[in-house]
């Protein structure tokens, strides 16, 4: 079968399963012939905020270099994260013809709605202190993840446009790195966190290079962002 035959095939899958699924999984179809713009279709993009033509993410091409995928074709259930810095729960298919790898088709879990829920049934019967010490995520934890190989990161963002942006919003801002305050670098670290910035493998180790603060100084600023950014508690 023709490698076009075979991915619009699984395009006709990717729809139907984002439509059986719901608004809470994205279906994405990768077609492996051309990594920088391999997504091909998608169900539910909002979830990553990714479209048609997205690149290949830097997990996708580690499996296909590697093709650590060989053995049974699939991966289950390993940690993604998307630009806004929310948690999913993804799995892949690696799609082969003759052999050969063609293709992905990803499925993203968004379960951040079922999580809020779990926690406000605990909040009805454990006091909040306790709620936050004992089922709650840690932020910094969750946050120096997205550094690790075994995470995937979902994010419109290439690479190599970090140094533009931190350059852009610095030239935006009026400022140098070496002019900002502690507060005008909190908002710089915000603004590059809501472009997805920081989920480009070491973006934290170079952001901190660009402006003189340590990785462990970006990632208190990312989780202060985070929780900046969180819905007021009732």
């Amino acid at each position: 079968m023709e490698n076009d035959v075979l991915l619009t095939q699984f395009a006709h899958l990717t729809e139907f399963l984002g439509r059986i699924l719901g608004p809470d999984y994205e279906i994405a179809l990768h077609d492996l012939r051309d990594p920088d713009h391999s997504l091909i279709a998608i169900a539910n993009g909002h979830i990553s905020g990714r479209s048609i033509g997205s690149p290949l993410t830097e997990t996708a091409r580690k499996f296909i270099e590697e093709d650590s995928m060989n053995a049974s074709d699939f991966r289950l259930n390993y940690a993604g994260f998307t630009a806004a810095g929310k948690h999913l729960r993804s799995s892949t298919l690696l799609i082969r013809n003759a052999g050969r790898a063609v293709g992905m088709l990803c499925v993203n879990f968004d379960d951040s709605k079922y999580q809020a829920v779990s926690e406000s049934i605990l909040r009805l019967c454990h006091p909040d202190a306790f709620v936050d010490s004992s089922f709650q995520f840690d932020e910094l934890r969750i946050l120096s993840k997205i550094a690790e190989d075994e995470a995937e990161r979902f994010s419109p963002t290439a690479p190599a446009d970090l140094r533009a942006a931190i350059a852009r919003r610095l030239k935006d801002m009026g400022e140098t790195a070496q002019s900002l305050s502690p507060a005008r670098r909190r908002a710089l670290i915000r603004a590059l966190a809501q472009e997805g910035c920081f989920l480009v493998k070491g973006a934290v180790k170079e952001a901190g290079a660009m402006l003189g603060v340590s990785q462990a100084t970006v990632y208190r600023m990312l989780a202060g962002a985070k929780k900046e950014a969180a819905p007021p508690r009732g």
